[in-house]
């Protein structure tokens, strides 16, 4: 049996798919994607495909394999990129990594808050270009989390993992949103369940650690952003599409809100002369700045490639909650319209 790994992924990972599942793996032995047209021609006959957020697994792709392809396993956080209605159709199993990012994550939202309300970024920028001449009271002074109220969009792994961190910084109060009350998760934190429009209108700072889904897509738009603080400051570690951007880009730029960090966008990365990039109230990381650690790296590896043999057997770890078309994902939560 063949399995095609459509990135270099680490040695663990390639050693367990071999070993525990017995298969011939194909692999292609580059940090670039793969070209499309080597994706179409090498999984053609595979039994299994482990592939990576940028890979598009549609139905062409799906033709390409042939009926002989029984699982898909994705190195990745998120799913928006696999065909599940047609994969469901095809009867194909599923598996992604959805846990081994969450204190990675976490952390980059952190990381990007305070850069963004303490404008680290610009600071740093006004060094190196001479503009830090002598001591000005009132100059590049930004905000403080201390006493402040926190909105959180989504409150699940992450949104759970972001707030334990910044609970310390002296936080007030947290709000979040999402698709129904969680009032246990919240207890830790003393969050207050509101709408969306609330949490727009009170928070000081928004952090978006949503899924993409339908009813999320293009959620932070020009009604919410008009609705914040033109003190808040806006951070989205979820998905670009969350964002209606040309709304961000205008709120940033009339002065609306006071600053953003952003480590999603779309597309991805963005173009050089995006008008985002010409904000200095804006911070844009690249999106695979959270999988710089070693041990993050690893653990996806060797999760995606567990999944394979876990699938083959017919045993998934734990069943869908609510999406037919994945029948085998690897310590997976599907939690209605919002989650992390």
């Amino acid at each position: 049996m063949s399995v095609f790994v459509t990135r270099r992924i680490p040695a663990e990972g390639l050693r367990v798919l071999s070993q525990a599942s017995g298969c011939r793996v194909q692999q292609w032995d580059s940090e670039e994607p793969v070209p499309r047209a080597e994706l179409l021609s090498r999984v053609a006959g595979t039994r299994g495909l482990l592939c990576l957020l940028s890979d598009r697994i549609d139905r062409e792709v799906l033709d390409a394999a042939g009926p002989g392809l029984k699982v898909i396993s994705t190195m990745s956080v998120g799913f928006d990129h696999l065909a599940l209605d047609e994969i469901k159709k095809r009867g194909i199993r599923v598996g992604y990594t959805p846990d081994v990012l969450t204190d990675a994550t976490a952390e980059l939202s952190v990381a990007l808050l305070l850069s963004a309300c303490r404008r680290l970024l610009e600071a740093a920028q006004q060094v190196k270009s001479g503009g830090w001449t002598t001591w000005k009271p009132l100059w590049m002074c930004g905000y403080g989390l201390s006493d402040s109220t926190v909105g959180i969009i989504g409150l699940g792994r992450i949104g759970q993992a972001v707030a334990r961190r910044l609970k310390p910084f002296g936080v007030k109060k947290f709000l979040y949103t999402g698709s129904g009350p969680k009032p246990e998760s919240a207890a830790e934190f003393g969050a207050e369940f509101v709408p969306l429009t609330r949490l727009a209108e009170e928070s000081d700072f928004v952090v978006v650690t949503c899924a993409l889904t339908p009813a999320t897509q293009g959620m932070c738009n020009k009604d919410f952003f008009s609705r914040m603080k033109k003190t808040s400051v806006f951070v989205n570690t979820s998905r670009g599409a969350v964002v209606n951007q040309e709304d961000l880009y205008d709120a940033l730029a009339q002065g609306q809100i006071a600053a953003a960090g952003l480590d999603v966008t779309t597309p991805e990365p963005l173009p050089t002369d995006h008008p985002l990039l010409s904000l200095k109230n804006c911070g844009k990381l690249p999106r695979w700045l959270k999988w710089v650690a070693e041990s993050a790296q690893r653990s996806l590896g060797l999760w995606s490639a567990a999944d394979w043999p876990t699938c083959r057997a017919g045993q998934p770890a734990e069943p869908p909650q609510a999406q037919p078309a994945v029948t085998c994902i690897v310590r997976s939560r599907w939690e209605g319209q919002v989650q992390d």
